[in-house]
């Protein structure tokens, strides 16, 4: 029985790991190793290892999708608001609003985008690691149609 390289080893243990795989993550590997003799090289110059599946139901990462985030906490301060209008505008150009907090410490974030920019900020929101020991929940996540009606992140104040 002849002796497997490890490149090959690992080129099939890359395979079979792919093909068990059960997300929605595309996976694209070339398999090649400079450590591979020129006999077996030729053999997998094009050898390629695809994991792909098919489109989720949540749609495609480029499209325009909103969200209606419930926040609650310690929402009143400035320091929240800039990092949220941050996050949002500069960080993953989205677009929206977010309202002035009320006295019970909550406030409503409205954001539309690309769906991978949105799911982006969604994430960020939930991690409520903003600094200043500030703690901040997500209390609830809606899901809304684009409106188109903002051209920039806009956190409204308290008049």
């Amino acid at each position: 029985m002849s002796k497997l390289s490890p490149s090959i080893i690992a080129s099939l243990l890359l395979f079979v790991v792919l093909c068990s795989c059960n997300s929605s993550v595309k996976v694209n590997a070339f398999v090649s190793s400079p450590r591979c003799t020129s006999q077996s090289a030729s053999q997998f110059d094009n050898f390629r290892i695809a994991a792909t599946t098919s489109e989720s139901s949540e749609g495609n990462e480029n499209d325009i999708v909103a969200r209606r985030v419930m926040v609650e906490g310690d929402v009143q301060g400035g320091y929240y608001r800039s990092c949220v209008r941050n996050e949002a505008s500069r960080f993953r150009r989205l677009y929206g609003t977010m309202t002035p907090p009320d006295d019970s410490g909550k406030a409503e974030i409205y954001v539309e985008g690309k769906r991978k920019m949105v799911d982006g900020f969604l994430r960020w929101c939930k991690r409520a690691d903003v600094g200043l020991s500030q703690k901040i929940t997500v209390a609830d996540v809606l899901e809304e149609e684009p409106t188109g009606l903002y051209d920039d992140f806009y956190v409204k104040m308290r008049e």
